[in-house]
């Protein structure tokens, strides 16, 4: 029986539209490339880091007979926090790199890191502030070893804000840990559930 009711006509799809569309997101995908400069940015960072390492060094060296021990050791701190520098910017240059804007293509190599293809944006958020709760510790740990030298205020506010970096970086941890998906139950516990 035919219904007298007339149909609600379903759009038309526009001509154009799946071919904008189709432009617009090669576009987008193409602009990833604009990262890559800053990426090679990052390694005039190293470049920066490696200077300064080696004038700490030649410092260290070069008043090696007339530092104090306290000194010494804040200089060898100094040296460990841009070693940390240093691979906390291989770490997010190799894999934002890799998540990104392309696969690196030098797999087959015998010393490429296993790691790089299995570190996560969210990988790299957690290790970036591991690393600055580290750089901070070091900075308190360097300023206890001077705590003749500088006022309560300076080492209180350094202490304050190292603990800052704590709580920041427990609570990125958990959000992180949060947005996880949740475990799929196994085969076995699936079935019994059924039952």
């Amino acid at each position: 029986m035919h219904d007298p009711t007339p149909q609600a006509s379903s759009p038309v799809p526009s001509q154009g539209t799946p071919w904008l569309e189709s432009g617009l997101e090669r576009l987008f995908f193409r602009a990833r490339w604009l990262c890559a400069p800053l990426y090679l940015g990052l390694t005039a960072g190293l470049l920066v880091i490696l200077v300064k390492f080696f004038q700490t060094v030649w410092t260290l060296v070069r008043h090696s007979y007339t530092l104090e021990f306290d000194d010494v050791f804040v200089g060898i701190l100094d040296m460990i926090d841009l070693v940390l520098l240093a691979n906390l910017l291989l770490i997010v240059m190799f894999a934002g790199y890799e998540n990104f804007v392309s696969k690196l293509d030098v797999r087959s190599h015998r010393d490429f890191p296993d790691w790089i293809g299995h570190v996560t944006f969210g990988d790299i958020k957690i290790k970036l502030m591991a690393s600055i709760v580290a750089m901070s510790a070091i900075h308190v740990l360097a300023d206890f070893i001077r705590v003749n030298e500088i006022s309560s205020r300076t080492l209180a506010w350094s202490v304050g804000i190292h603990l800052a970096f704590v709580v920041s970086g427990l609570m990125l941890a958990m959000m992180d840990r949060m947005m996880e998906p949740p475990a799929t139950p196994t085969g076995s516990q699936a079935e019994s559930g059924g039952h």
